[in-house]
């Protein structure tokens, strides 16, 4: 390498680590993140105040922590996450069926929206919402900052409060 290219280089370096960019900003990471396709997501059993049956895998960040995260989520057929807030806003696009999404406190299937891939959903936190899936299941992927919490409308709703 010739010194110009040498010192062109050194100083590419010192311009990305002082600036963060093209380095993922995953709480301690300083590497990217790269899933090549859905299949490399690695997906483990939802916590228990999510209905049974969902999935979620942690792609980038942890949203108990301060920061950014993505996190993908599946929800299988015929699931209602009760009216809800979260913390933090966040975001939702749907990556693959379809799942019906409504604001407010309560649910009304009449007025829900139905979200099918490639839809969009941007939430400020705080802001009560609900979602169902009916026939078909759906995995959606879901961006935000932590730490991140999900705080049901009524408390008798969370399924964590019950058997699962």
């Amino acid at each position: 390498m010739t010194k110009r290219l040498r010192t062109i280089a050194t100083g590419l370096t010192a311009l990305i680590a002082s600036t963060g960019v093209g380095l993922a900003q995953d709480h301690g990471t300083r590497g990217a993140i790269t899933l090549p396709d859905a299949a490399s997501a690695t997906y483990q059993p939802g916590p228990p105040n999510l209905p049974k049956g969902t999935q979620i895998s942690m792609v980038s960040g942890d949203p108990s922590k301060p920061g950014p995260f993505v996190l993908r989520v599946k929800f299988p057929a015929n699931t209602v996450i009760a009216p809800h807030t979260h913390s933090e806003a966040e975001t939702l696009t749907i990556l693959s069926g379809s799942i019906y999404h409504e604001h407010g406190t309560t649910i009304d299937n009449a007025k829900g929206k139905e979200l099918r891939a490639g839809g969009f959903v941007f939430l400020p936190k705080d802001m009560p919402h609900s979602l169902w899936t009916t026939e078909q299941s759906v995995e959606l992927q879901v961006n935000g900052s932590g730490p991140f919490g999900l705080n049901y409308i009524n408390p008798a709703d969370d399924p964590s409060k019950s058997a699962r």
